[in-house]
């Protein structure tokens, strides 16, 4: 039997018995880790070894360690990154100061058993992007933010970590955070497709991807890209994404109706896996129960994307350290 189509992450540092016993009957896909779950190099190794532990095999750990603000394990065990944006602009060579930054960021992972980091965003850089996006991005430009997110991702794998493309099709032209409420985009479908679709094409063939909670109009005035069935034939034709595709956390204000209302349209519209994030173990059960087990074509892609996990490539940590600082100063 395939495991639960969701992501879920937890209450705190700990593993308590009432969430290893969901986990153990429910079968999560994989977990997904924040802040509240962080303490230290060890607690970490205990924790996501004790998630693997109760689904009985070699689950997925999320996180979303991007650097900058978007960034769970911090100092001072940990090493703190400039926001993306603005490593761009500072380092002398910015692709292999990008190259270096989530090299490391993957090293730091693996040490504590994370294997998925919710990175590269492939977003682009616009005159209104909201500021809780902008600094994150890596340029204006598609060619600059698609070489961006190709080392990205190749810094990941080549550190036993796995990338996961977002915000699909693309979050730059939304003033509003999604968070908070829905943005919608009004631009006309060719210039979606020209524009925003562009670098998510071109990237296509990373094995993970997460949605964009945003209405885009044109192509449907109704619902956002995540519960969207035109939308997600969209990504799935025009854009050719063919990875597995998670939403982006159905907590989200963006979204509407109950946690297992806004799971199910996730599923229906063409969603493969629903990621719920809050750790509200009350919510578990229905929003299990609605995305229910992965579908063949989903178990087929996420286990496409899992066959991409390596071991780490041998890297000299100190000496990227260096290289890193000195392209930065």
């Amino acid at each position: 039997m395939s495991a639960n189509a969701t992501i879920f992450g937890l209450s705190g540092p700990v593993l308590t018995g009432a969430e290893r016993a969901f986990f153990r009957d429910v079968d999560p896909w994989g977990f997904i880790l924040f802040a509240r779950n962080v303490e230290s190099p060890d607690q970490l190794r205990a924790l996501t070894a004790s998630l693997r532990e109760a689904v009985g095999r070699n689950a997925p750990v999320l996180i979303d360690q991007e650097g900058g603000r978007v960034q769970r394990l911090r100092s001072p065990h940990w090493r703190e990154y400039l926001p993306a944006l603005d490593q761009m602009a500072r380092a002398s060579d910015s692709m292999r100061a990008h190259w270096l930054r989530n090299r490391l960021i993957a090293a730091e992972l693996h040490n504590v058993g994370i294997d998925v980091n919710c990175a590269p965003l492939a977003d682009l850089v616009e005159a209104q992007t909201h500021p809780v996006l902008r600094n994150r991005l890596s340029g204006e430009t598609a060619p600059v933010v698609i070489e961006a997110a190709r080392v990205c991702a190749s810094a990941f794998v080549a550190g036993g970590v796995l990338p996961v493309l977002k915000h699909i099709p693309g979050y730059g032209r939304a003033s509003v955070d999604s968070h908070l409420s829905l943005p919608t985009v009004t631009a006309p479908r060719a210039d979606l497709e020209s524009r925003d679709f562009a670098p998510f094409k071109a990237l296509s063939d990373i094995r993970m991807g997460m949605t964009a909670h945003i209405v885009f109009s044109d192509i449907d005035p109704n619902a956002p890209a995540t519960t969207s069935a035109p939308m997600m034939r969209a990504i799935r034709e025009d854009i050719g994404f063919g990875g597995l595709i998670m939403t982006d956390d159905i907590g989200m204000e963006a979204l509407s109706g109950t946690p297992a209302a806004r799971a199910a349209a996730s599923i229906a519209a063409g969603c493969d896996i629903v990621l719920h994030c809050n750790g509200d173990l009350s919510e578990m059960p229905a929003v299990a129960e609605a995305a229910g087990p992965l579908t063949p074509t989903a178990q087929a892609r996420a286990l496409h994307a899992l066959a991409e996990r390596q071991p780490p490539q041998p890297i000299d940590i100190d000496a990227a350290v260096r290289e890193l600082e000195t392209l930065l100063s």
